[in-house]
Formats: structure tokens, C-alpha cells, sequence
């Protein structure tokens, strides 16, 4: 399959040299960019007029919770911080069966690639009953049948309320049981290929809902199959309380006695980090995935990311939660960012452009990954449009490399480029009808709430 993007008004690539290229072709064959420049001669079987289109890096989102979708906006859950917030939303959470990950999924994965993003990972690890393998199988189809690319993860909680932890018995499972189950899901999925559309990493949820043996377990087993590590951290001041109460340590203390620190770990959050724990962040090469809009919501905290980035830590962007951030688009999440941090930071917070990078090449380096993240001969070939036209950035356009964090859109992207192959079109997906989607998953929801 070969595609061929013609006199594009505006490339932004997020390269090392940070290119913007104006007015060039890019062609893509077999899911890869083979060619950047003016008036290429070559063949395509789906040539697309780009004259008045802004070309960016497919956008990755590196910290989500895909299940979510089905409870966001619940009255019973305004105002709440996480931890009354959480202990809200598992009576809900135990219901998850096959059928709604399938059409959440779905739903959480449209959104995205509707705001630019072409690989999305998801923390899963609310697995009730006897439930495993059975929902990252659907996600995985949910995936495929959009034409995204996914990173999932095999999630765990194995501490209790019985336990001193947070979740209910019936969403805990067994130390013994999510091992088996996370190497069958890594054996099943995870492809370490260039270019792969389809990887898994191994993430207990938190200090307060995973024991000391998984977490050490986990990062053994993860790192004896090649894949990388994934946790919240330093998200609340509850959870620093718990750690020091509960381990006499603070969290990432905490996290370096089991081991779960390095080049192939990242933390979501990191909200509460002081400065030395910033330095083991740095030294160790651990990175985080920043979510601002739900940490404004729960009212978590502010994370230092500025700090982080002018240290070299690495950092990424994620909505996480449907339920905490109540939208999946990873524009706004950008935008959110970047108006956080100039409010908490002023002229040294970064500028609009860094949260693009952030969003694009940051996501790829947390993610292990550098087959994505740029537009670039030679790399995959994600990518997303947006027509300069549109009332919603008139007047914005000027620059491109700023624009997208600085005004964001009101409408989504008009087209995404997923491996090549065109994902949204107009504004609208191309593989999936999105009224039956709705009507679908508004069936599931009236089912899945039916106490409410």
C-alpha cells in the first residue's frame, strides 16, 4: 500500500533539527515515510491533495484507562479526591465484563485518533472475577478494527480492603494468578518488532492497591521477557502518607527497594517528587507521563514538569482516565499543559512547542520506542492534518509549531494517518460507523449504570 501526500503547506516533523518543511510531498509505502520533498515522482494507490493542510508527528498517549469512558460525569463523583473517588467508582468498575471493554475501547480509541493520536496506551487493570486475557483480547480486536496503533498493558491490584489496600475483593486478584496471566498476555501480543502495532507492558496499578511481591515479581518477570514496567506514583499526598505509614518510605523510595526504577520504566503522575527524587528520576533514566487536566480535576497537584524536562528527565503526555479527565482528546490535553504550567511556572515554563514534542518524540522515548514519534524518511508513517481553512484557528496558523498547544481545536483533525493508511477522513473515522458506535455502547452504558 502506497500513499502520497501532495504539496503539503506546512510539514512540522519534531526531529532533532526540528524541520518545518513548506509546500513538500511525503510518501509512504508499507507503513513507512520512504520520501520528504518537493514534487516527488512516484506512484500511490491513494494520492491526497494537501495545499492548505498542516502536517504533524502522530501524537502518543502514554497513560489511559480505556473503561472509563462508560463513567465519566457521574454526579456521585463530583468534587471527590482520588482516593473517595476511586472507592466510588469500583462498585461501578466490578461490572466490567467483555462487551463494554470491547465498546469502551472503541470508544476511547475514536476519540484519539480524532485529536491526532496514532498510538495509545492503556492501563487495564481493574480485571473482576475470573476475568484476564478475556479483556485485553478485546481490546486488542477494538484496536484492530480502528487501524491504531496500541500498546496495552496486563494491569494488576492484589491488595485488598482485607489487606489495608483501597480496591474491593472482587476486582483483587491473586500474585500467583496475575503473573501467569501476564506472561500468557505477553507471549499472546507483544510484538518488539519496527513498526509493531500491538505491545504490552506490565503495570500494577499503585502502592496502595499492589503488594511488595508484585511489584518485585512484576519487574523481575518483565524484565526477563523483555518489556517495560508501568505504575501511578507520587500522584496524591494520600499516597505519600500511605507509603510512609505503611513501608516507612516514601513512594519512590519505595519503588527503588522492589526494584521498579529505570530506562524501562515510567510513572504516571509523579506530582509529589522532591528534588533529589528528581535526580533518581534523572540518573536512572525512569520517565513520567504528565496528565494535567485530571490532576486538576481531582485536585492531585501540580507535577514539576518543567523541572523535569530542563533535567533531561523524560516525559510524555496522557488524558488518563475518561472518569478523571472526562474527554480522551490529546489537543486538549497539550493545551491543558501548557496553560498549567505557565500559570505555576510563568517565563520558565516550556513554550507551546516542547508540549508538542512532549506529545510526539516524548511519548515514543517512554514508550522504548523510536520507529514513531517524528516525520521522518525511514520512521513509521503516523501522522495527522489539520486545513488551515478552519474558522477555529483563524488568524493561528502563522505558526504552525506553536499553534496546536497555544489554541488547540475546537473539532478534531481532519485526517489521521495511522501505518500508512488513512484512519480519519474529514473529520470522520474511516473503519467504524460512528452512529452505531453510539448507539451501541448508549445500550451498554444504560445496562452497565442500570443501579444508578
Amino acid at each position: 500500500m502506497a500513499l502520497l501526500l501532495r504539496n503539503v503547506r506546512c510539514v512540522v516533523s519534531c526531529d532533532k533539527r526540528d524541520t518545518v518543511y513548506e509546500k513538500v510531498d511525503i510518501f509512504c509505502k508499507d507503513g513507512v515515510i520512504k520520501a520528504i520533498g518537493k514534487d516527488l515522482d512516484v506512484g500511490a494507490e491513494q494520492v491526497i491533495n494537501c495545499t492548505e493542510l498542516l502536517c504533524y508527528p502522530g501524537l502518543v498517549n502514554t497513560h489511559h484507562h480505556f473503561y472509563q469512558i462508560f463513567s465519566r460525569n457521574l454526579p456521585q463523583t463530583q468534587g471527590l479526591r482520588l482516593f473517595d473517588w476511586l472507592t466510588v467508582l469500583y462498585d461501578i468498575w466490578r461490572r466490567l465484563d467483555p462487551e463494554a471493554i470491547s465498546l469502551s475501547s472503541k470508544c476511547a480509541l475514536a476519540l484519539l485518533m480524532k485529536s491526532g493520536c496514532t498510538t495509545a496506551f492503556d492501563h487495564h487493570y481493574v480485571f473482576p472475577g475470573d476475568s484476564s486475557l478475556g479483556l485485553l483480547d478485546a481490546q486488542f480486536a477494538a484496536a484492530e478494527e480502528l487501524g491504531t496503533r496500541f500498546y496495552a498493558s496486563r494491569g494488576s491490584m492484589n491488595l485488598s480492603k482485607k489487606d489495608g489496600g483501597l480496591p474491593p475483593d472482587s476486582v483483587a486478584q491473586t500474585t500467583e494468578r496475575i503473573l501467569k496471566d501476564s506472561m500468557a498476555a505477553v507471549e499472546k501480543y507483544h510484538d518488539p518488532s519496527f513498526g509493531s502495532m500491538r505491545q504490552v507492558a506490565l503495570a500494577p496499578c499503585s502502592p496502595f492497591s499492589a503488594s511488595r511481591d508484585l511489584y518485585r515479581e512484576s519487574a523481575k518477570l518483565a524484565r526477563s521477557l523483555g518489556v517495560r514496567l508501568h505504575t501511578h506514583l507520587c500522584e496524591t499526598k494520600e499516597e505519600e502518607y500511605y507509603t510512609e505509614t505503611a513501608f516507612k518510605m516514601r513512594p519512590l523510595e519505595y519503588m527503588q527497594s522492589l526494584d521498579f526504577v529505570g530506562r524501562d520504566v515510567w510513572f504516571a503522575h509523579g506530582i509529589w517528587f522532591n528534588d533529589d527524587e528528581l535526580r533518581v528520576l534523572r540518573d536512572t533514566g525512569t520517565a513520567v507521563t504528565h496528565c494535567p487536566t485530571s490532576n486538576m480535576k481531582l485536585a492531585s497537584g501540580v507535577a514539576r514538569i518543567p523541572d523535569m524536562m530542563q533535567m533531561g528527565i523524560p516525559v510524555s503526555l496522557g488524558v488518563d482516565g475518561s472518569a478523571s479527565n472526562d474527554g480522551s482528546d490529546m489537543i486538549a490535553e497539550m493545551r491543558m499543559a501548557y496553560l498549567l504550567s505557565r500559570v505555576t511556572y510563568g517565563n520558565h515554563a516550556p513554550d507551546a512547542y516542547d508540549w508538542l514534542k512532549a506529545a510526539t518524540v516524548g511519548g515514543a522515548r517512554t514508550l522504548g520506542r523510536d520507529d514513531i514519534g517524528s516525520v521522518e524518511v525511514g520512521k513509521c508513517a503516523d501522522m495527522f492534518l489539520v486545513d488551515k481553512r478552519r474558522l477555529d484557528i483563524v488568524g493561528a496558523a502563522y505558526s504552525p509549531k506553536t499553534m496546536l498547544a497555544a489554541v488547540g481545536l475546537s473539532g478534531g483533525v481532519d485526517y489521521t494517518i495511522v501505518n500508512g493508511r488513512v484512519t480519519v477522513e474529514n473529520g470522520r473515522l474511516v473503519h467504524t460507523d460512528e452512529r452505531e458506535l453510539f448507539e451501541q455502547s448508549h445500550q451498554k452504558i444504560k445496562r452497565y449504570l442500570d443501579v444508578l
